[in-house]
């Protein structure tokens, strides 16, 4: 026992800093949210409107929760839920494979499993402290609705499916370990299955069933296959539904425990899923240091276009549905005009779209400038800089090609967002919205792209939390401030709110000029630094 308690005291020690991070923004943002519905939809009439809105509009539905009523308290956790989960379930999953597959490629787990501990207790206890995170979490979020007079039983409720659909993810994240040869194998199956699922909660709402009065919802089955759609399920302020927290808490364990038990049967270093072998010879292709960084991240870079090309397909699609819903309904036209901003109602659904495909493509840029940290840390880019590649050359190599993903990623979603003007015989001028707001956004990754290479160069141990945590905030103030009323001033500090933007006739460049301009500062100041700076090991 012990042993237990010193290894659950080493991850504690490892995590405190990110875990309070993680675990205190989730709360703010709860906080932040009821603030801001209690400002913009402070009367009954208000969040009446919305929510019929949000029943005829299968856009709102994707990215919000599952309506259950006109109270404010079930109004804001409509609202936000999804994004408390989502923060969880990422915190969670991290988490899970830092301290399995991360430690594994480090030679701490070998180290570990040559003491008493041996190989099952370090796995054991990191599930006890995922487990705890997720507890802190849940208890912050319930406090928030506490803080702001939410009744007490839906107070909790929240703050419990919050913390219980993060402790599914930390078995998904412990499972992949298990299956994965490397970490960034494990992390790329738990993210995507954190995306898919969010995705399919969200559709599994917007086909369900309404209710007569258009303040609810019930979810169709295909919710049921998420997480996400469980812990909206417990309609937390309205019915206040346990069973379906206990069902996220069920499965947890069950992944748990069935990574612990392949943990036991397999080689330390090993994985149920062995990597492709590569060829004995090197191609052409792979001649100069930058066409191995390519070489690196490409999956990356394709997984991330994916998406881009599925969120254009959906931005133009849905735009002809809005603008029916619109013309139908008054009320409604107006309650989406607060929701997209100002123009028509189609031009707000891609501009909508556009900016969450910011997010993805500063994704995609923040997850290259990691990989070169990692190889950092595992030792690997040593011997590449033993050979004629500098330090400011290597960086270099990977601000081009993280550039080069951006790219690809929006022009993927300008792509789709063609099909689906194509596939709705929709109004073609819709692509000059397009076109203009997708360029804006490669202006708006681009400053992701840079301040992590900055934090690479400045604080490297640093980096992949930093980098990730900024685009959270960033997210969250650009795609949530106008919709809470956030101060103006406080949305602009996101670079995927100040984009250029289709105004009539013309484009209105807003903040452009400023956003190249930091790239560009940005850029030269971590090439310059990097000149000076040492190899950094793991920490």
């Amino acid at each position: 026992m012990s042993r237990f308690f010193a290894l659950l005291g080493q991850r504690v020690r490892r995590d405190w800093l990110q875990i309070l991070l993680w675990a205190a923004g989730t709360g703010l943002l709860a906080y932040a949210s009821y603030v801001g519905v209690a400002d913009a939809y402070g009367t009954e009439q208000d969040r009446t409107s919305l929510l019929a809105a949000a029943l005829a509009n299968p856009v709102i539905l994707l990215f919000r929760g599952l309506p259950s009523g006109v109270g404010e308290g079930a109004f804001m956790v409509f609202l936000i839920f999804p994004w408390l989960a989502i923060l969880a379930a990422f915190m969670s999953t991290f988490l899970a494979v830092r301290h399995t597959r991360g430690d594994e490629e480090s030679g701490r787990a070998e180290l570990i499993a040559a003491t008493p501990a041996a190989r099952s207790l370090p796995i054991v206890a990191t599930a006890v402290h995922g487990l705890l995170a997720n507890v802190v979490l849940g208890a912050l979020v319930a406090g928030a609705f506490l803080a702001v007079g939410l009744d007490a039983e839906g107070s909790l409720l929240a703050g419990v499916a919050a913390a219980a659909v993060g402790i599914v993810f930390l078995g998904v994240g412990l499972f992949a370990a298990q299956l994965m040869r490397t970490s960034r194998g494990a992390n790329s199956v738990a993210v995507w299955t954190v995306m898919a699922t969010f995705v399919i909660a969200g559709i599994g709402n917007a086909i369900g069933t309404p209710s007569d009065d258009l303040t609810r919802m019930r979810s169709s089955w295909l919710a049921w296959l998420s997480p996400f759609g469980w812990g909206e399920n417990t309609r937390a302020f309205d019915e206040n539904l346990w069973w379906p927290a206990l069902l996220c808490l069920g499965v947890g364990v069950v992944l748990a425990a069935t990574a612990i038990a392949l943990a036991s049967v397999r080689d330390l270093g090993g994985s149920f899923i062995a990597e492709r072998l590569g060829r004995a010879e090197a191609s052409a292709a792979l001649s100069g240091p930058m066409a191995l960084v390519w070489r690196l991240t490409r999956g990356a870079v394709l997984g991330w276009a994916v998406g881009g090309l599925l969120t254009g397909v959906l931005s133009t699609s849905l735009a002809s549905i809005v603008q029916e819903v619109g013309a139908a309904n008054p009320a409604v036209e107006e309650i989406l005009r607060q929701i997209s901003g100002e123009g028509s109602l189609d031009q707000g659904t891609v501009t909508t779209f556009f900016t969450m495909l910011g997010v993805l493509a500063a994704c995609c840029a923040v997850q290259i400038v990691c990989r070169a940290r990692q190889e950092e840390a595992h030792g690997t880019a040593e011997p590449l800089l033993a050979a004629p590649v500098g330090r400011v050359r290597w960086l270099a190599d990977y601000l081009v090609v993280a550039l080069i993903g951006i790219v690809f990623v929006i022009a993927a979603a300008i792509g789709g967002a063609a099909l689906g003007i194509a596939g709705q015989d929709g109004d073609w001028e819709l692509m000059r919205t397009v076109v203009v707001t997708g360029a804006g956004q490669v202006a708006a990754a681009s400053v992701f792209l840079v301040v992590t290479a900055l934090a690479f160069v400045l604080v490297p141990r640093l980096t992949i939390p930093l980098g990730w945590t900024l685009v959270l905030v960033a997210m969250v103030l650009g795609l949530f401030g106008p919709l809470f009323q956030f101060p103006d001033e406080l949305v602009h500090l996101s670079p995927i709110a100040v984009t250029p933007m289709v105004d009539g006739d013309a484009v209105d460049v807003r903040g452009l000029w400023w956003l190249v301009l930091a790239t560009g500062v940005g850029a030269a100041a971590s090439l310059a630094l990097m000149r000076r700076r040492e190899l950094t090991a793991a920490g």
